[in-house]
C-alpha cells in the first residue's frame, strides 16, 4: 500500500429522481453519485473522460460494483461522497466510495473493481506506469480513509 495518500472529497444533494415515494433514496441513485465521484477524481487528476481514451491506450470497464446500505438518505440530504483507490493490481484496481450525510452519519460504503483493458479487444494489461503516477495521491487504504470520520469533509 503506498502511503500518504488521501480521499477525494464531493458533495451532491439528494435529488427529486433519487428518492422513492416515501422520499427515501433508491438503492440504485448510488451509481449516479459513484459515478459523478469516479468523473471528478479522474478530472482532479487531470483526465478528463473526454480526453481519457486518447491520453491512454486503455479502457476500464467495471468487473464489480458492491454497495452495503447502512443507513437511508433522504430527499435534499447533502452527501458527502469519499472516493479512494484502496488496491492496484497488476490489471485491475478497487475504487472505493463511502457515502455520509447529515451530521457524519454513514449512509453506505462500496467499491467497483475497474480493470485495464485494450481497446476494442476486452484483453487485459498491465496499467501503464504514467497512470500509476497520476492515481498516486488517491491510493489509500480502507482503515486509513474511514479513520476519524465521524464529520463529514
Amino acid at each position: 500500500m503506498i502511503s500518504g495518500g488521501a480521499p477525494f472529497v464531493i458533495h451532491e444533494h439528494v435529488r427529486w429522481g433519487d428518492v422513492d415515494y416515501a422520499g427515501i433514496i433508491r438503492y440504485d441513485a448510488y451509481t449516479r453519485f459513484m459515478e459523478l465521484a469516479e468523473s471528478e477524481l479522474f478530472r482532479a487528476m487531470g483526465i478528463s473522460y473526454r480526453e481519457f481514451n486518447r491520453r491512454f491506450d486503455f479502457s476500464m470497464p467495471r468487473r464489480v460494483m458492491h454497495l452495503d446500505f447502512q443507513s437511508p438518505p433522504t430527499l435534499d440530504e447533502r452527501l458527502t461522497v469519499v472516493a479512494y483507490i484502496s488496491n492496484v493490481g497488476t490489471t485491475s484496481l478497487t475504487l472505493n466510495f463511502d457515502f455520509y450525510g447529515d451530521g457524519g452519519a454513514l449512509r453506505a460504503t462500496g467499491y467497483l473493481v475497474l480493470v485495464c483493458v485494450m481497446p476494442g479487444v476486452m484483453q487485459s494489461r498491465p496499467w501503464p506506469d504514467d497512470f500509476l503516477s497520476l492515481i498516486a495521491p488517491y491510493r489509500v487504504s480502507v482503515d486509513d480513509a474511514r479513520r476519524g470520520r465521524s464529520v463529514p469533509v
